[in-house]
């Protein structure tokens, strides 16, 4: 090791360990130049880790590139598709599909101000597309979704647990919402007799999910010492199930406590006000309104004929599987369950599929392409102080 490592690790290394050689280093460590050694190592770290951004940014941007050209064939057969319809809905659909992301916006928005953050809807929704793009092109089970809006949390000085509590809420407020439409769409299956087990099983899974969620931010709210207790516990198990595989802890369990400290802060906060939740909860329904109106304009596009049954049932069980989904955003999956659904509830086999492709690509290719524009433009944002 040479004087120059030894300059970076100065703070772990004691001085009577400082090798012969190394006068110089102990001298500018401890003398009037410490100021400058600490200001030029403050420099070069940053310097480093604007490289790296850049670089991880250009990796991210050439991964989405690449996604799309390997499902060009997709994309060229939605295109040859949407030719085939009705413009004036098409139109529609593109205006919901707007109104749809705006929403989007709105909903992180109204959380973060619940948690005592104020931020612009526009930028909450470009933060919420792009990290929907991160999540597609870069799939760790969510895990890339909420680094997105911690690193955005850090470039304008917020709370980093209480961009996660936010988070957090905003995912409880999606769900509950959509249990609610979940439970209409399997009624209407269960008085067609066309009910069976894997969709009882999904929306016990996306139930359970639901669940656990709301649980950790009721210890949350109740103690952060709680909290602390329960987020190292479940950094241990996984931990225990990676470690084989990466030979190194994946979480670090001493943070849990200091984060969980800072989250329950933020929940604290909506306890003084419980009424700013009705704004998210509405807004969380009026995000599977707009969803369900796409659906509905898609098959006035091509004249399908349909039922308010037929619509609720079919969003339903695209949406539980796209959650339950192993895959991001339920690729390849949601678009053989949705067809089979609408199949199975009497509508055409080739509208079924011609349906799904249209209504994937207003919910799902439309938004991959915003978001990623909205990551490209992330990094150029000033950072507020």
């Amino acid at each position: 090791m040479n004087c120059f490592a030894l300059f970076f690790f100065r703070e772990t290394i004691p001085p009577s360990l400082a090798l012969p050689g190394c006068s110089l280093f102990v001298s500018l460590n401890e003398g009037p130049h410490a100021a400058i050694l600490k200001n030029w190592t403050r420099s070069f770290k940053n310097q480093y880790n604007q490289g790296m951004r850049k670089f991880i940014i250009a990796l991210v941007l050439l991964l989405g590139v690449l996604y799309i050209i390997t499902r060009f064939t997709e994309v060229q057969d939605l295109y040859a598709t949407l030719q085939r319809g009705d413009w004036r809905f098409i139109l529609l659909g593109f205006a919901t599909v707007g109104l749809w992301m705006a929403n989007h916006g709105l909903s992180y928005q109204a959380v973060y101000r619940l948690l005592g953050i104020r931020e612009e809807m526009w930028h909450m929704m470009k933060v919420a597309l792009a990290a929907d793009f991160v999540n597609v092109v870069t799939p760790s089970a969510g895990m890339t979704t909420i680094a997105v809006f911690l690193d955005d949390s850090r470039r304008r000085g917020y709370s980093s647990g209480r961009v996660m509590v936010a988070w957090a809420l905003n995912l409880l407020f999606d769900y509950t919402a959509f249990l609610g439409v979940l439970t209409v769409g399997l009624g209407v299956l269960a008085r067609r007799n066309d009910l069976h087990w894997p969709e009882i099983t999904a929306a016990c899974i996306l139930l359970l999910g639901a669940l656990g969620l709301a649980t950790l931010l009721y210890l949350g709210l109740q103690s952060g010492e709680a909290l602390g207790k329960a987020l190292a516990w479940m950094a241990r198990i996984i931990n225990r199930i990676v470690r084989p595989f990466i030979h190194r802890d994946y979480l670090e369990v001493e943070r849990a406590h200091s984060f969980a400290h800072d989250g329950a802060a933020g929940i604290a906060t909506v306890r003084q006000n419980p009424s700013g939740l009705l704004k998210p909860i509405l807004l969380a329904l009026s995000n599977k309104a707009l969803l369900i109106l796409m659906l509905m304009l898609t098959f006035m596009a091509f004249h399908v004929p349909y039922t308010s049954g037929t619509i609720v049932a079919g969003f339903s069980i695209g949406y539980l599987f796209l959650i339950v989904s192993p895959t991001p955003s339920g690729i390849g999956i949601v678009e053989g369950v949705l067809t089979l659904a609408l199949t199975s509830l009497w509508v055409p086999v080739e509208a079924a599929a011609i349906i799904t492709l249209v209504y994937r690509g207003f919910t799902f290719w439309l938004p991959l392409f915003v978001g990623m524009v909205a990551f490209r433009q992330m990094p150029h944002e000033n950072q507020i102080a």
